[in-house]
């Protein structure tokens, strides 16, 4: 696969960071690459060294859950699809309000976005962690964050590779 090819398939997996994907090309890519839990496990070490304002640029890069983005059709595809598969899209005028005043109190609070991987979730479930979490130390939720955004990517991986298994 060419590296614009790679780029333009796995440069969505962590969100508005295509650059991880253009480390994980550059590293070289092998056969074993072409497993999900092989790719997965490239992607995360790339993240893993990343610098901590690389890293604090790619939680940043999340939008908010049912934020002003998600409102006004601005969310990536990927998160569309991820947010409205948790029936975020579906809340009721009571639970949008809630999301709004945790989105603005969490990033008072620690001044990224709240980021929870929502694949397999629901909003009540979502609403939960987001009420418990702000009660969290900024270290403990920046380190949450980054494992959310493995879990959200390796959702996104399986995804793709779901694709390309149908398309063959």
């Amino acid at each position: 696969m060419s590296k614009a090819r790679f780029i333009e398939v796995f440069g969505g997996v962590y969100e508005h960071s295509a650059w991880l994907a253009e480390a994980v090309y550059e590293q070289g890519l092998t056969a074993s690459d072409d497993h999900v839990d092989a790719l997965s496990q490239r992607f995360q070490a790339v993240l893993d060294v990343a610098t901590k304002a690389q890293k604090l640029a790619l939680i940043n890069a999340h939008p908010d859950l049912a934020g002003k983005a998600a409102a006004e059709g601005r969310l990536t595809k990927e998160s569309t699809s991820e947010q409205s598969g948790a029936g975020i899209d579906q809340c009721t005028e009571e639970e949008y309000a809630r999301f709004q005043t945790l989105n603005a109190a969490y990033k008072d609070k620690f001044q990224f976005p709240f980021i929870k991987a929502v694949k397999g979730s629901n909003r009540h479930i979502i609403l939960a962690a987001f009420e418990t979490r702000i009660h969290h130390d900024w270290e403990t939720e920046y380190q949450q964050a980054i494992t959310e955004i493995h879990k959200i990517a390796r959702f996104r991986l399986e995804d793709i590779a779901s694709t390309q298994a149908q398309n063959d």
